[in-house]
This record gives structure tokens, sequence and C-alpha cells, in this order.
């Protein structure tokens, strides 16, 4: 899974090297953070040491995961991003999404805020 996040943190670097210089600080940037928070969050959340505090990061990496696609939907409305590289993000994310929630299952209740 956590290699997994590291190909879609490359795969969002790849696909917004196309965006326009004036999205550099804007939806560049902000694509480009929430998809390395991803793997990030995974990596620091097993380095907490507690099934609780790694769930608590693993929900915050599928938040960052559903960031990414919503900022590549208004990328796509945008020109910026075509139908077939949203897709494979979107793609993806379903994949990664899917896998997160079954380890979050797997280690236990979701701890409430």
């Amino acid at each position: 899974m956590y290699s997994l996040a590291l190909d879609f943190a490359a795969e969002v670097y790849r696909l917004s090297e196309r965006f326009p210089d004036h999205e550099r600080f804007g939806l560049t940037n902000q694509m480009r953070r929430a998809a390395v928070s991803v793997s990030l969050n995974i990596a620091e959340g097993r380095g907490r040491g507690t099934d609780r505090e790694f769930i608590r990061f693993l929900m915050i990496s599928r938040g960052s995961l559903f960031e990414v696609v919503s900022a590549s939907q208004i990328a796509h409305r945008l020109n910026y991003l075509d139908a077939e590289s949203l897709n494979i993000l979107r793609q993806q994310a379903r994949t990664l999404s899917a896998k997160l929630m079954t380890l979050i299952k797997r280690l236990g209740p979701v701890p409430s805020s």
C-alpha cells in the first residue's frame, strides 16, 4: 500500500507538470502536497507505535487522497487534465482508498475525534 501511495504521488507530479505556469503556486502545488501527504501520513502513522494512532494517520491519508481526486476534477474542468489522465488518477485513488480502509478495519475501530 505504501508503494502504491508513492506511485500515486509520482503520477500526480508527472501529470501536473503539464499545468500552466500560473498554477504553479495554486492547483499544482495543492495537488502535489496532498498526493505526497498520502504516503507521508502512512509512514508517520506506522511510526507512532499504536494501532489507534496508525488508524488516525491512515484516515488523514485517505482524506488527502480525496483532496487529490477533487483537485484533479477541477483540473479536468479547466482543461489542464485530459479525461484519460483523470480516470487513471481516480482508479489509483479507488485502489488506494480500498486498501487503506481494509487496513483500518483490520486494525480496529476508527477512533472518534
